[in-house]
């Protein structure tokens, strides 16, 4: 991942210097980096107007890139998987007017959040999940959320990275799933 964005406004009001509008009326991104390809990633907090913008990422979901089933694959079992996974804090990755990436942190019913690590194929390897997965981590601290679990497969060494990265540890294995967790 390249360096931060120095966040000064350029001539459009974008902070991130892509020429891009802010997403999300006058508010500022949380973060702003570049990634491995040059490309401005901005990080928002989700807020409502954007939700078509995450449901056309969702519905440009690689088949193959999908993980335990989600995220579903037609447009009506993606608004209604959104219903729940936006229960909690989220936060979406932006390249100008495209939502990229999404990290999604959903009440469990017992104080804990489940967590939710989503990044467009057209953005994998290129840093972006490192970099939003701790931006997204720090927004969760601030809204309340202390206690985070998630499963991941087995095999998927690269998500395991990144989640040993972020300090998530082992709890539990369950069949080809393990369940990795960790206090914010």
């Amino acid at each position: 991942m390249q360096s931060h964005t120095d966040g000064r406004p350029d001539a459009t009001g974008s902070p991130s210097g892509d020429g891009a509008p802010r997403i999300g009326g006058d508010e500022p991104p949380l973060d702003a980096v570049r990634d491995d390809e040059g490309r401005p990633i901005r990080f928002h907090p989700y807020r409502p107007a954007v939700r078509p913008a995450l449901v056309a990422m969702y519905a440009r979901f690689d088949p193959t890139e999908r993980a335990q089933g989600i995220p579903p694959v037609r447009p009506a079992g993606i608004e209604d998987w959104l219903d729940a996974v936006l229960a909690g804090p989220s936060m979406v990755a932006w390249h100008r007017d495209r939502v990229v990436g999404h990290v999604a942190f959903v009440p469990d019913g017992e104080g804990s959040h489940e967590l939710a690590v989503f990044v467009h194929q057209d953005y994998q390897e290129a840093g972006v999940g490192s970099a939003l997965l701790p931006a997204a981590l720090d927004y969760a601290r601030t809204a309340g959320v202390t206690d985070v679990w998630l499963t991941v497969a087995g095999g998927n060494t690269r998500a395991r990275r990144l989640y040993r990265a972020a300090g998530f540890t082992r709890d539990d294995a369950t069949g080809g799933a393990l369940r990795l967790s960790r206090t914010l």
